[in-house]
Protein backbone atom coordinates (compact mmCIF):
# COMPACT_ATOMS: atom_id res chain seq x y z
CA UNK A 1 0.00 0.00 0.00
CA UNK A 2 1.40 3.41 -0.92
CA UNK A 3 2.00 5.98 1.77
CA UNK A 4 -0.83 8.48 2.10
CA UNK A 5 -0.76 11.79 3.89
CA UNK A 6 -2.99 12.54 6.84
CA UNK A 7 -4.56 15.37 4.85
CA UNK A 8 -5.26 13.18 1.83
CA UNK A 9 -6.64 10.39 4.00
CA UNK A 10 -8.96 12.81 5.79
CA UNK A 11 -10.19 14.17 2.49
CA UNK A 12 -10.73 10.64 1.14
CA UNK A 13 -12.70 9.71 4.26
CA UNK A 14 -14.90 12.75 3.82
CA UNK A 15 -15.44 11.79 0.20
CA UNK A 16 -16.58 8.30 1.16
CA UNK A 17 -19.12 9.72 3.59
CA UNK A 18 -20.49 12.11 1.02
CA UNK A 19 -22.56 11.74 -2.09
CA UNK A 20 -21.67 15.13 -3.54
CA UNK A 21 -20.32 15.05 -7.09
CA UNK A 22 -18.60 17.70 -9.18
CA UNK A 23 -17.23 17.65 -12.72
CA UNK A 24 -13.53 18.28 -13.38
CA UNK A 25 -12.35 20.32 -16.36
CA UNK A 26 -11.55 17.19 -18.38
CA UNK A 27 -15.02 15.74 -17.99
CA UNK A 28 -14.38 13.38 -15.07
CA UNK A 29 -16.88 13.18 -12.24
CA UNK A 30 -15.43 13.31 -8.73
CA UNK A 31 -17.10 13.21 -5.35
CA UNK A 32 -16.69 16.31 -3.23
CA UNK A 33 -17.16 16.45 0.56
CA UNK A 34 -20.59 17.87 1.32
CA UNK A 35 -19.18 20.31 3.86
CA UNK A 36 -17.03 21.89 1.11
CA UNK A 37 -19.52 21.76 -1.71
CA UNK A 38 -21.31 25.11 -1.33
CA UNK A 39 -18.05 27.02 -0.85
CA UNK A 40 -16.39 25.23 -3.77
CA UNK A 41 -19.30 25.83 -6.10
CA UNK A 42 -19.34 29.52 -5.18
CA UNK A 43 -16.11 29.88 -7.19
CA UNK A 44 -17.37 30.95 -10.60
CA UNK A 45 -15.26 32.24 -13.51
CA UNK A 46 -16.72 35.72 -13.81
CA UNK A 47 -16.22 36.56 -10.12
CA UNK A 48 -12.40 36.59 -10.09
CA UNK A 49 -12.48 38.01 -13.62
CA UNK A 50 -14.44 41.06 -12.42
CA UNK A 51 -12.01 41.53 -9.52
CA UNK A 52 -9.12 41.34 -11.99
CA UNK A 53 -10.85 43.85 -14.26
CA UNK A 54 -11.34 46.30 -11.39
CA UNK A 55 -7.77 46.03 -10.10
CA UNK A 56 -6.22 46.51 -13.54
CA UNK A 57 -8.39 49.49 -14.44
CA UNK A 58 -6.86 53.00 -14.82
CA UNK A 59 -8.57 53.91 -11.54
CA UNK A 60 -5.65 52.47 -9.54
CA UNK A 61 -2.81 53.85 -11.72
CA UNK A 62 -1.00 50.51 -12.10
CA UNK A 63 -0.83 49.81 -8.32
CA UNK A 64 2.75 50.91 -7.62
CA UNK A 65 3.28 50.29 -3.92
CA UNK A 66 3.42 53.52 -1.94
CA UNK A 67 1.59 55.53 -4.60
CA UNK A 68 -1.94 56.74 -3.88
CA UNK A 69 -3.27 54.46 -6.65
CA UNK A 70 -2.00 51.40 -4.80
CA UNK A 71 -3.36 52.66 -1.48
CA UNK A 72 -6.82 53.19 -2.99
CA UNK A 73 -6.75 49.66 -4.41
CA UNK A 74 -5.67 48.27 -1.03
CA UNK A 75 -8.59 49.99 0.68
CA UNK A 76 -10.95 48.62 -1.95
CA UNK A 77 -9.73 45.06 -1.33
CA UNK A 78 -9.93 45.59 2.44
CA UNK A 79 -13.58 46.55 1.96
CA UNK A 80 -14.18 43.22 0.23
CA UNK A 81 -12.56 41.31 3.10
CA UNK A 82 -14.76 43.16 5.56
CA UNK A 83 -17.91 42.51 3.52
CA UNK A 84 -17.11 38.78 3.45
CA UNK A 85 -16.77 38.68 7.23
CA UNK A 86 -13.06 37.92 7.45
CA UNK A 87 -11.32 38.92 10.67
CA UNK A 88 -9.15 42.04 10.58
CA UNK A 89 -5.46 41.66 11.31
CA UNK A 90 -5.11 44.68 13.60
CA UNK A 91 -7.60 46.58 15.80
CA UNK A 92 -6.18 49.93 14.68
CA UNK A 93 -5.19 49.48 11.04
CA UNK A 94 -7.92 46.95 10.29
CA UNK A 95 -7.12 44.88 7.21
CA UNK A 96 -4.08 46.95 6.26
CA UNK A 97 -0.59 46.10 7.52
CA UNK A 98 1.56 49.19 6.86
CA UNK A 99 5.31 49.21 6.21
CA UNK A 100 7.87 51.69 4.78
CA UNK A 101 7.82 51.77 0.98
CA UNK A 102 9.90 54.40 -0.85
CA UNK A 103 8.94 54.71 -4.51
CA UNK A 104 9.75 56.70 -7.64
CA UNK A 105 7.56 58.11 -10.41
CA UNK A 106 9.14 58.85 -13.79
CA UNK A 107 7.47 61.85 -15.42
CA UNK A 108 9.42 62.11 -18.68
CA UNK A 109 12.21 60.28 -20.47
CA UNK A 110 14.04 60.65 -23.79
CA UNK A 111 16.92 58.49 -25.00
CA UNK A 112 18.90 58.95 -28.22
CA UNK A 113 22.08 57.44 -29.66
CA UNK A 114 24.76 59.46 -31.38
CA UNK A 115 25.99 56.89 -33.90
CA UNK A 116 29.49 56.88 -35.33
CA UNK A 117 30.28 54.70 -38.32
CA UNK A 118 33.58 54.55 -40.26
CA UNK A 119 33.59 57.05 -43.12
CA UNK A 120 30.25 58.61 -42.17
CA UNK A 121 29.20 61.71 -40.27
CA UNK A 122 27.72 61.16 -36.80
CA UNK A 123 23.95 60.89 -36.75
CA UNK A 124 21.44 60.96 -33.93
CA UNK A 125 18.85 58.21 -33.54
CA UNK A 126 16.01 58.82 -31.07
CA UNK A 127 14.44 55.73 -29.47
CA UNK A 128 10.70 55.19 -29.02
CA UNK A 129 9.69 54.96 -25.39
CA UNK A 130 7.78 51.79 -24.52
CA UNK A 131 8.91 49.75 -27.52
CA UNK A 132 12.65 50.46 -27.88
CA UNK A 133 13.51 51.75 -24.43
CA UNK A 134 12.11 52.38 -20.98
CA UNK A 135 13.57 54.24 -18.03
CA UNK A 136 14.30 52.03 -15.05
CA UNK A 137 11.48 52.92 -12.68
CA UNK A 138 13.82 53.84 -9.86
CA UNK A 139 16.03 56.19 -11.91
CA UNK A 140 17.07 59.58 -10.63
CA UNK A 141 16.58 62.67 -12.78
CA UNK A 142 19.32 63.60 -15.22
CA UNK A 143 20.14 65.31 -18.50
CA UNK A 144 23.39 64.06 -19.95
CA UNK A 145 25.35 63.26 -23.08
CA UNK A 146 27.96 60.60 -22.37
CA UNK A 147 30.20 57.97 -23.92
CA UNK A 148 29.02 54.37 -23.61
CA UNK A 149 31.11 51.44 -22.40
CA UNK A 150 30.03 47.81 -22.64
CA UNK A 151 30.60 45.97 -19.35
CA UNK A 152 29.31 42.43 -19.97
CA UNK A 153 27.19 41.36 -17.01
CA UNK A 154 28.05 44.50 -15.04
CA UNK A 155 29.63 42.40 -12.29
CA UNK A 156 32.75 43.12 -10.26
CA UNK A 157 33.58 40.04 -8.18
CA UNK A 158 37.37 39.68 -8.06
CA UNK A 159 37.07 37.27 -5.14
CA UNK A 160 35.27 34.92 -7.55
CA UNK A 161 37.86 35.44 -10.27
CA UNK A 162 35.56 37.59 -12.41
CA UNK A 163 35.46 41.36 -13.01
CA UNK A 164 33.77 43.07 -15.97
CA UNK A 165 35.32 46.36 -14.83
CA UNK A 166 38.94 45.18 -14.56
CA UNK A 167 40.21 46.61 -17.87
CA UNK A 168 37.90 49.56 -18.52
CA UNK A 169 37.44 53.09 -17.21
CA UNK A 170 33.75 53.93 -16.76
CA UNK A 171 34.25 57.35 -15.17
CA UNK A 172 31.68 59.80 -16.55
CA UNK A 173 30.24 57.17 -18.91
CA UNK A 174 27.06 55.14 -19.32
CA UNK A 175 27.54 51.45 -18.59
CA UNK A 176 25.83 49.09 -21.05
CA UNK A 177 25.32 45.53 -19.77
CA UNK A 178 23.15 42.44 -19.67
CA UNK A 179 21.20 40.99 -16.76
CA UNK A 180 22.61 37.64 -15.61
CA UNK A 181 25.84 36.08 -14.39
CA UNK A 182 28.87 34.44 -16.04
CA UNK A 183 28.05 31.10 -14.44
CA UNK A 184 24.45 30.23 -13.52
CA UNK A 185 25.56 27.08 -11.74
CA UNK A 186 27.80 29.01 -9.36
CA UNK A 187 25.41 30.28 -6.68
CA UNK A 188 28.08 32.59 -5.30
CA UNK A 189 27.23 34.94 -8.17
CA UNK A 190 23.56 35.19 -7.16
CA UNK A 191 23.98 38.27 -4.96
CA UNK A 192 25.61 40.10 -7.87
CA UNK A 193 22.55 39.60 -10.07
CA UNK A 194 20.34 41.96 -8.08
CA UNK A 195 19.58 45.27 -9.76
CA UNK A 196 20.55 47.06 -6.55
CA UNK A 197 24.00 45.49 -6.48
CA UNK A 198 24.68 46.06 -10.18
CA UNK A 199 23.59 49.71 -10.11
CA UNK A 200 25.58 50.44 -6.95
CA UNK A 201 28.68 48.83 -8.48
CA UNK A 202 28.48 50.95 -11.63
CA UNK A 203 28.08 54.09 -9.56
CA UNK A 204 31.01 53.19 -7.30
CA UNK A 205 33.19 52.73 -10.39
CA UNK A 206 32.39 56.28 -11.48
CA UNK A 207 29.67 55.73 -14.10
CA UNK A 208 26.90 58.32 -14.47
CA UNK A 209 24.26 55.72 -15.32
CA UNK A 210 23.52 52.18 -16.43
CA UNK A 211 21.62 50.90 -19.46
CA UNK A 212 20.43 47.29 -19.50
CA UNK A 213 20.03 45.28 -22.70
CA UNK A 214 17.01 42.94 -22.62
CA UNK A 215 15.54 40.93 -25.52
CA UNK A 216 12.42 43.09 -25.10
CA UNK A 217 11.86 46.14 -22.92
CA UNK A 218 9.61 45.84 -19.90
CA UNK A 219 9.06 47.88 -16.76
CA UNK A 220 11.29 47.36 -13.71
CA UNK A 221 10.70 49.08 -10.33
CA UNK A 222 12.96 46.64 -8.43
CA UNK A 223 15.92 48.75 -7.41
CA UNK A 224 17.17 51.64 -5.31
CA UNK A 225 16.95 55.31 -6.23
CA UNK A 226 20.51 56.64 -6.29
CA UNK A 227 20.85 60.42 -6.27
CA UNK A 228 22.36 61.65 -9.54
CA UNK A 229 22.53 58.18 -11.11
CA UNK A 230 20.27 57.35 -14.05
CA UNK A 231 19.06 54.04 -15.44
CA UNK A 232 17.34 52.78 -18.56
CA UNK A 233 16.65 49.61 -20.53
CA UNK A 234 16.87 49.02 -24.28
CA UNK A 235 15.77 46.08 -26.37
CA UNK A 236 18.04 43.91 -28.48
CA UNK A 237 17.06 45.75 -31.65
CA UNK A 238 18.06 49.13 -30.25
CA UNK A 239 21.26 47.62 -28.84
CA UNK A 240 22.17 46.27 -32.27
CA UNK A 241 21.90 49.80 -33.66
CA UNK A 242 24.21 51.10 -30.93
CA UNK A 243 26.73 48.26 -31.33
CA UNK A 244 26.83 48.15 -35.12
CA UNK A 245 29.68 50.62 -35.45
CA UNK A 246 31.91 48.28 -33.45
CA UNK A 247 30.91 45.12 -35.34
CA UNK A 248 28.79 43.50 -32.63
CA UNK A 249 25.19 42.53 -31.95
CA UNK A 250 23.43 41.91 -28.66
CA UNK A 251 23.05 38.24 -29.54
CA UNK A 252 26.72 37.77 -30.41
CA UNK A 253 27.93 39.41 -27.20
CA UNK A 254 25.43 37.55 -25.02
CA UNK A 255 26.46 34.26 -26.61
CA UNK A 256 30.19 34.97 -26.22
CA UNK A 257 29.82 35.87 -22.55
CA UNK A 258 27.82 32.74 -21.83
CA UNK A 259 30.18 30.42 -23.68
CA UNK A 260 33.55 31.89 -22.71
CA UNK A 261 32.63 32.85 -19.12
CA UNK A 262 35.14 35.71 -19.18
CA UNK A 263 34.77 39.50 -19.51
CA UNK A 264 34.49 41.10 -22.97
CA UNK A 265 34.31 44.78 -21.97
CA UNK A 266 35.12 47.64 -24.37
CA UNK A 267 34.39 51.30 -25.15
CA UNK A 268 31.84 51.92 -27.86
CA UNK A 269 32.47 54.30 -30.73
CA UNK A 270 28.91 55.65 -30.39
CA UNK A 271 27.54 57.65 -27.45
CA UNK A 272 24.14 58.43 -25.94
CA UNK A 273 22.02 61.32 -24.82
CA UNK A 274 19.57 60.66 -21.98
CA UNK A 275 17.14 63.07 -20.38
CA UNK A 276 14.89 61.82 -17.61
CA UNK A 277 12.77 63.54 -14.98
CA UNK A 278 11.61 61.61 -11.92
CA UNK A 279 10.16 62.19 -8.46
CA UNK A 280 11.41 60.08 -5.57
CA UNK A 281 9.27 59.68 -2.45
CA UNK A 282 11.52 58.34 0.33
CA UNK A 283 8.80 58.27 3.00
CA UNK A 284 6.20 56.33 1.03
CA UNK A 285 4.02 53.84 2.89
CA UNK A 286 2.93 50.47 1.53
CA UNK A 287 0.33 48.02 2.77
CA UNK A 288 -0.28 44.32 2.89
CA UNK A 289 -4.01 43.61 2.82
CA UNK A 290 -4.71 40.88 5.39
CA UNK A 291 -7.87 39.04 6.42
CA UNK A 292 -8.24 35.67 8.13
CA UNK A 293 -10.51 33.00 9.54
CA UNK A 294 -9.73 31.42 12.91
CA UNK A 295 -8.98 27.71 13.09
CA UNK A 296 -11.46 25.46 14.87
CA UNK A 297 -8.89 23.53 16.93
CA UNK A 298 -7.78 25.48 20.05
CA UNK A 299 -4.46 23.62 20.05
CA UNK A 300 -3.69 24.38 16.38
CA UNK A 301 -5.37 27.69 15.57
CA UNK A 302 -2.22 29.76 16.23
CA UNK A 303 -0.59 27.87 13.38
CA UNK A 304 -1.66 29.42 10.11
CA UNK A 305 -1.76 28.60 6.45
CA UNK A 306 -1.07 31.68 4.32
CA UNK A 307 -2.87 32.05 0.99
CA UNK A 308 -1.26 34.99 -0.77
CA UNK A 309 -0.19 36.76 -3.91
CA UNK A 310 1.28 40.13 -4.74
CA UNK A 311 -1.15 42.98 -5.19
CA UNK A 312 1.21 45.51 -6.75
CA UNK A 313 2.45 46.23 -10.23
CA UNK A 314 4.62 48.88 -11.92
CA UNK A 315 2.46 52.00 -11.89
CA UNK A 316 2.08 54.84 -14.39
CA UNK A 317 5.22 56.52 -15.78
CA UNK A 318 6.09 58.93 -18.59
CA UNK A 319 2.54 58.78 -19.93
CA UNK A 320 2.47 54.98 -19.95
CA UNK A 321 0.07 52.93 -17.81
CA UNK A 322 1.16 49.45 -16.78
CA UNK A 323 -2.18 47.81 -15.83
CA UNK A 324 -0.77 44.52 -14.51
CA UNK A 325 -3.86 42.43 -15.23
CA UNK A 326 -2.03 39.12 -15.45
CA UNK A 327 0.82 40.25 -13.19
CA UNK A 328 -0.70 40.22 -10.72
CA UNK A 329 -4.29 41.37 -10.57
CA UNK A 330 -5.02 37.80 -11.67
CA UNK A 331 -3.30 36.18 -8.68
CA UNK A 332 -4.82 38.77 -6.34
CA UNK A 333 -8.27 37.96 -7.74
CA UNK A 334 -7.62 34.25 -7.16
CA UNK A 335 -6.60 34.89 -3.53
CA UNK A 336 -9.69 37.02 -2.98
CA UNK A 337 -11.94 34.39 -4.55
CA UNK A 338 -10.44 31.72 -2.28
CA UNK A 339 -10.95 34.01 0.70
CA UNK A 340 -14.61 34.51 -0.13
CA UNK A 341 -15.08 30.75 -0.54
CA UNK A 342 -13.54 30.11 2.90
CA UNK A 343 -15.85 32.74 4.40
CA UNK A 344 -18.82 30.61 3.30
CA UNK A 345 -17.73 27.53 5.24
CA UNK A 346 -19.97 26.45 8.11
CA UNK A 347 -17.15 24.27 9.48
CA UNK A 348 -13.74 25.88 9.70
CA UNK A 349 -10.47 23.91 9.28
CA UNK A 350 -8.35 23.15 12.34
CA UNK A 351 -5.67 25.75 11.60
CA UNK A 352 -6.24 29.41 10.86
CA UNK A 353 -6.12 30.48 7.23
CA UNK A 354 -4.72 33.93 6.44
CA UNK A 355 -5.31 35.70 3.13
CA UNK A 356 -2.64 38.24 2.22
CA UNK A 357 -2.35 40.57 -0.75
CA UNK A 358 1.29 41.62 -0.59
CA UNK A 359 2.66 44.97 -1.62
CA UNK A 360 6.16 45.58 -2.91
CA UNK A 361 6.78 42.30 -4.70
CA UNK A 362 7.85 44.16 -7.83
CA UNK A 363 10.27 46.19 -5.70
CA UNK A 364 11.92 43.11 -4.21
CA UNK A 365 9.47 41.01 -2.12
CA UNK A 366 9.22 43.86 0.38
CA UNK A 367 5.65 43.23 1.56
CA UNK A 368 5.92 39.45 1.96
CA UNK A 369 9.26 39.81 3.74
CA UNK A 370 7.73 42.36 6.10
CA UNK A 371 4.77 40.06 6.85
CA UNK A 372 7.03 37.05 7.47
CA UNK A 373 9.26 39.09 9.77
CA UNK A 374 6.36 40.86 11.53
CA UNK A 375 3.85 38.05 11.91
CA UNK A 376 0.65 39.52 13.39
CA UNK A 377 -0.01 38.61 17.05
CA UNK A 378 -2.84 36.10 16.44
CA UNK A 379 -0.34 33.72 14.82
CA UNK A 380 2.63 31.86 16.29
CA UNK A 381 3.99 30.40 13.08
CA UNK A 382 3.28 29.95 9.37
CA UNK A 383 2.78 26.26 8.70
CA UNK A 384 2.47 26.56 4.91
CA UNK A 385 2.21 29.17 2.19
CA UNK A 386 0.24 28.93 -1.07
CA UNK A 387 1.35 31.62 -3.54
CA UNK A 388 -0.59 32.77 -6.60
CA UNK A 389 1.19 34.79 -9.29
CA UNK A 390 0.31 35.37 -12.96
CA UNK A 391 -2.74 33.09 -13.01
CA UNK A 392 -4.74 34.69 -15.80
CA UNK A 393 -3.33 33.52 -19.15
CA UNK A 394 -3.58 29.98 -20.47
CA UNK A 395 -5.73 26.91 -19.99
CA UNK A 396 -3.91 24.93 -17.26
CA UNK A 397 -1.80 25.40 -14.14
CA UNK A 398 1.92 24.87 -13.56
CA UNK A 399 3.25 24.84 -10.02
CA UNK A 400 6.29 24.55 -7.84
CA UNK A 401 6.22 22.75 -4.51
CA UNK A 402 8.64 22.16 -1.66
CA UNK A 403 9.94 18.61 -1.40
CA UNK A 404 9.39 18.42 2.36
CA UNK A 405 7.16 17.20 3.76
CA UNK A 406 6.21 14.83 0.92
CA UNK A 407 2.58 14.82 2.09
CA UNK A 408 2.30 18.47 1.02
CA UNK A 409 2.68 17.66 -2.67
CA UNK A 410 0.35 14.70 -2.29
CA UNK A 411 -2.31 16.99 -0.84
CA UNK A 412 -2.11 19.30 -3.87
CA UNK A 413 -2.31 16.41 -6.32
CA UNK A 414 -5.24 14.93 -4.44
CA UNK A 415 -7.08 18.27 -4.65
CA UNK A 416 -6.57 18.28 -8.42
CA UNK A 417 -8.77 15.18 -8.71
CA UNK A 418 -11.70 17.58 -8.58
CA UNK A 419 -10.33 20.25 -10.89
CA UNK A 420 -8.00 18.62 -13.42
CA UNK A 421 -5.93 21.76 -14.00
CA UNK A 422 -2.40 20.79 -12.94
CA UNK A 423 0.25 20.21 -15.59
CA UNK A 424 3.98 20.86 -15.11
CA UNK A 425 5.41 20.56 -11.59
CA UNK A 426 8.89 21.35 -10.28
CA UNK A 427 10.50 21.07 -6.84
CA UNK A 428 11.23 24.19 -4.79
CA UNK A 429 14.59 23.53 -3.17
CA UNK A 430 15.99 27.06 -2.98
CA UNK A 431 15.10 30.68 -3.61
CA UNK A 432 16.99 33.18 -5.72
CA UNK A 433 16.88 36.59 -7.37
CA UNK A 434 13.72 35.84 -9.35
CA UNK A 435 11.65 34.12 -6.64
CA UNK A 436 8.11 35.21 -5.82
CA UNK A 437 6.44 35.92 -2.47
CA UNK A 438 6.80 32.39 -1.15
CA UNK A 439 10.56 33.01 -0.70
CA UNK A 440 10.59 34.51 2.83
CA UNK A 441 8.22 31.81 4.08
CA UNK A 442 10.36 29.07 2.54
CA UNK A 443 13.40 30.55 4.25
CA UNK A 444 11.52 30.38 7.56
CA UNK A 445 10.81 26.68 7.11
CA UNK A 446 7.21 26.69 5.86
CA UNK A 447 5.99 24.26 3.22
CA UNK A 448 5.38 26.31 0.05
CA UNK A 449 3.56 25.96 -3.24
CA UNK A 450 3.57 28.49 -6.08
CA UNK A 451 0.88 28.42 -8.79
CA UNK A 452 1.20 29.98 -12.25
CA UNK A 453 -1.10 29.53 -15.24
CA UNK A 454 0.65 28.00 -18.24
CA UNK A 455 0.69 31.21 -20.25
CA UNK A 456 2.11 32.29 -22.68
CA UNK A 457 2.21 35.54 -20.58
CA UNK A 458 2.84 37.63 -23.67
CA UNK A 459 2.89 41.16 -22.22
CA UNK A 460 4.91 40.73 -19.03
CA UNK A 461 5.51 44.18 -17.45
CA UNK A 462 4.25 45.89 -20.59
CA UNK A 463 1.39 48.28 -21.26
CA UNK A 464 -0.40 45.44 -23.05
CA UNK A 465 -0.96 43.44 -19.83
CA UNK A 466 -4.65 44.31 -19.80
CA UNK A 467 -7.89 42.55 -18.89
CA UNK A 468 -8.24 41.47 -22.53
CA UNK A 469 -5.44 38.93 -21.93
CA UNK A 470 -7.33 37.17 -19.13
CA UNK A 471 -9.18 33.83 -19.30
CA UNK A 472 -11.95 33.70 -16.65
CA UNK A 473 -12.02 29.88 -16.61
CA UNK A 474 -8.38 29.44 -15.68
CA UNK A 475 -8.82 31.97 -12.87
CA UNK A 476 -11.63 29.84 -11.47
CA UNK A 477 -9.69 26.59 -11.83
CA UNK A 478 -6.65 28.00 -10.03
CA UNK A 479 -8.93 29.31 -7.25
CA UNK A 480 -10.64 25.93 -6.94
CA UNK A 481 -7.46 23.94 -6.51
CA UNK A 482 -6.12 26.60 -4.14
CA UNK A 483 -9.24 26.39 -2.03
CA UNK A 484 -9.24 22.59 -1.81
CA UNK A 485 -5.50 22.21 -1.20
CA UNK A 486 -5.30 24.97 1.40
CA UNK A 487 -8.34 23.63 3.23
CA UNK A 488 -7.06 20.07 3.27
CA UNK A 489 -3.64 21.13 4.57
CA UNK A 490 -5.10 23.46 7.21
CA UNK A 491 -7.51 20.74 8.38
CA UNK A 492 -5.07 17.84 8.69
Amino acid sequence: MTRRSIAAAALAAAISASGAVTGSSDGRAEELPERLRAAYESIRPMDPYEICRTLSSPRFHGRLTGHEGYTEAAKWAAGCFERWGLAAVDPESGYLQPYPSPYTIVDEAELAFVLHAPGAAPRERALAIGSEFLPLLYTASGDLAAPVVFAGWGISAPELGYDDYADIDVGGKLVLCFRGTPDRENKAFTEYDHHRRRMATAREKGAVGLVYVYPEVNAHPNGDWLDGFVGAMIGDGAADTLLAGDGHTAASLRSALAEEKRPRSFDLSSSARYRVSSRHVPDGEGYNVVGWIAGSDPALRRECVVVGGHFDHCGRHAGLLFPGANDNASGSAVVMEIAEAFSRLAERPKRSVVFVLFGGEEQGLIGSTWFAEHLPPPFARVDAMFNFDMNGEGDATNYGCTVEPPEFLETIKNADRFVGTLRRQWPIREVGVRSSDYAPFFQNGAACAAFFSNGPHLHYHETGDTIYRINPDILADVARIGFLAAHAWADR
